[in-house]
């Protein structure tokens, strides 16, 4: 059954970049344990790159980001001394844990520029796992399974879906593919899950007769078997899982508990939260309201 529809909501991360946010929503907090979710692009980014568009180090906790390329490059480097190159197709799945920093920069465009087009996805973390170390794993493109129907590709980017497994490293019972349909294309929404959701990032989609166009966040609940028609040449993320109940999410925080976003807080502030091994001669300052 249709829940809600969520449009994006243009937001400037700094520098200028703009992002496409749908989650977190005033109406809709979280769609199984995923609480946040940005579009990033399509943007043509100017040859040279100026640095001021790259995000520069900050900090997280109680929470996995999960970051998934369509076009172009970004550079993740992190305090626990990763580098590493996301391209397209690729994921990268980094748990704050008890906390971590990163920066996500455009070494690999800038001299050249081009397009850069993604999603940066946030999954909490069950209130066991909140403050794990934290970790990073990368999962290159060919390593998520793929699968074919009529006029349908797809890859399993993290969890269970469509009796196909991710190798990514999960906390919860969670799915997230990326989609590619032809015109006329009809695909079922994955079942089994208590919260699901279709995010169009290309073209147009057809559900129980409602239309949905590009940075429409379509929301599922459990039951039932809601296909959708391409209307044309379409990209969609799904999304969804097991709900993990009420979380706090502040700036770059996210915690069941409300005191835990205040100590994190005070620790970036006093530099208890590492800086990137390879990228520390900079970084966001707490801001002063989280936007």
């Amino acid at each position: 059954m249709l829940d809600q529809i969520i449009d994006t909501r243009i937001h400037d991360i700094g520098g200028g970049f703009e992002v496409g946010r749908v989650l977190p929503f005033r109406q809709r907090r979280m769609v199984g344990p995923f609480i946040f979710f940005d579009r990033m692009g399509p943007h043509d980014l100017p040859a040279p790159v100026p640095m001021q568009t790259d995000v520069r180090p900050h900090p997280h906790i109680g929470l996995s980001t999960v970051t998934y390329l369509f076009e172009g490059q970004m550079t993740h480097r992190d305090s626990l001394g990763v580098e590493q190159a996301i391209l397209p197709g690729a994921l990268n799945w980094m748990t704050a844990g008890s906390g971590i920093s990163h920066s996500e920069r455009f070494d690999g465009m800038r001299q050249d520029g081009g397009r850069i087009d993604g999603i940066q996805a946030w999954v909490a973390l069950p209130e066991g796992n909140e403050e794990d170390d934290p970790a990073f794993a990368h999962y290159a493109a060919e390593t998520l399974p793929q699968f074919t129907d009529a006029g349908i590709t797809g890859r399993i980017i993290a969890g269970s879906a469509y009796g196909m497994d991710s190798p990514a490293k999960t906390h919860s019972p969670l799915f997230y593919l990326h989609v590619e349909l032809q015109a006329g294309a009809k695909l079922e929404l994955p079942a089994g899950y208590a919260e699901r959701a279709v995010y169009v990032a290309l073209g147009r989609i057809e559900i129980d007769g409602a239309q949905y166009r590009p940075g429409q966040m379509a929301v599922f609940s459990a039951g039932g078997t809601p296909y959708l028609v391409a209307l044309e040449a379409t990209r969609i993320m799904l999304l969804g899982g097991e709900p993990l109940g009420a979380r706090h999410i502040w700036w770059n925080f996210v915690s069941s508990r409300k005191d835990r976003i205040e100590q994190a807080k005070a620790d970036w502030t006093a530099g208890r939260i590492a800086l990137p091994t390879q990228d520390n001669a900079e970084f966001i300052p707490l801001p002063q309201t989280a936007a």
